[in-house]
């Protein structure tokens, strides 16, 4: 293989690893926001007992 190509697999890789680390972040904060509100509902019917 030619030097280019392996900066063009360099690139694939690092742009693979961005967008699966966008994804895993998006996922995590969802993920949160929903136990946060799961929480908060849960906290609220119990004082409203």
């Amino acid at each position: 293989m030619k030097k280019s190509h392996w900066g063009i697999i360099i690139g694939i890789v690092t742009f693979a690893a961005a967008v699966s680390a966008a994804i895993t972040a998006f996922l995590l904060v969802n993920e949160k926001k929903k136990r946060d509100e799961e929480e908060l509902e849960r906290y609220l019917d119990c004082s409203i007992q």
